[in-house]
């Protein structure tokens, strides 16, 4: 059986679209909050954000895409279940340059390896949780729901990876 792909997003769905070395980095904000922040793979053109607090939001994506050791810190809405959001908290104990593997967040957490891919594949905000540092025993895992080594989630997993200085 074969695996259903995820709809893409349309960019007019965004708050802001910010350009990044793979695709680019759209998000959603109501005003206050994020409410979401999405990888978009491929050429996808960028998109000022209108109001300042979703400007601001978009010079912490750049910053971060420019310099690893920038770490996003914006308001955000606290979305998911109580395990999912266990999950993310977990993510963003995760360094930078660092990885954990889906079993050692699940065993730090009382879970099963499997949860936890669950919940990384369901982050809403990506990159304020970083759950590209979640890897799989044997090699990076997934990422977005995704698995195919030709998937151009796996390819952003990648470049983050690299960007941050875990794999070579």
């Amino acid at each position: 059986m074969k695996k259903e792909r995820k709809p893409r997003p349309s960019p007019d769905s965004f708050t802001g679209i910010v350009p990044a070395p793979f695709g680019a980095v759209g998000f959603k904000t109501d005003g206050e909050m994020v409410t979401g922040v999405s990888f978009m793979p491929g050429h996808t053109i960028g998109k000022t954000p209108a109001d300042a607090f979703a400007r601001e939001v978009a010079r912490q994506l750049a910053a971060y895409l420019a310099d690893a050791a920038f770490l996003p810190d914006f308001p955000v809405v606290d979305a998911g279940t109580d395990f999912q959001r266990k999950v993310w908290r977990e993510m963003r104990k995760i360094p930078v340059g660092k990885a954990r593997t889906y079993g050692d967040v699940a065993g730090s957490i009382g879970s099963g390896p499997r949860a936890v891919g669950g919940a990384c594949a369901a982050n809403p905000l990506v990159l304020y949780y970083p759950c590209h540092r979640i890897v799989a025993a044997g090699g990076i895992g997934g990422f977005s729901g995704e698995t195919a080594p030709d998937n151009g989630f796996l390819r952003i997993k990648q470049w983050l990876l690299r960007h941050e200085g875990f794999l070579r």
